[in-house]
């Protein structure tokens, strides 16, 4: 019986620490930053008597940090897509968010809701993606 080992060969990284931890602990930690911030943009809408309500239905705090939550998620995955097929993961990543983020706003402004409300809602897509685009591309490889 032979056995055989391949050699391995270890590249010195110079890039950041972060990256090299990969995606998932920074996406983790941001989604949760985005989700807390904003269900207080939410507690103090509705503490500035702010009707944080669609079609008369009240939206729970506790929805927009669920909601939140979610779509960081599904920004993790579309992270961990192009880091694996784009040729300029990070750039594609912040094309793609940004993009997103500007779509996602649609439904805000156009839900059967007062101004107030809007501007709440499209408040909290815009808190969520400030602290979550940056963190998960920071985390992404410049080039493949």
């Amino acid at each position: 019986m032979t056995i055989t080992a391949a050699a391995i060969t270890v590249e010195q990284d110079d890039r950041p620490a972060l990256r090299r931890e990969g995606l998932l602990r920074p996406a983790a930690a941001a989604a949760g930053v985005a989700a807390v911030a904003n269900a207080l943009v939410a507690a103090v809408a509705r503490a500035a008597d702010v009707p944080v309500a669609i079609e008369g239905e009240e939206i729970p705090v506790a929805g927009f940090a669920v909601t939140t939550l979610v779509c960081s998620a599904l920004g993790l995955l579309l992270a961990f897509a192009l880091k694996r097929w784009a040729p300029s993961p990070q750039k594609a990543f912040l094309g793609v968010a940004v993009a997103l983020t500007a779509l996602s706003f649609v439904p805000s402004v156009t839900a059967d809701a007062d101004t107030a409300t809007k501007v709440v809602l499209v408040t909290t897509h815009l808190v969520a993606a400030a602290i979550v685009i940056p963190t998960i591309a920071r985390s992404l490889p410049r080039t493949r």
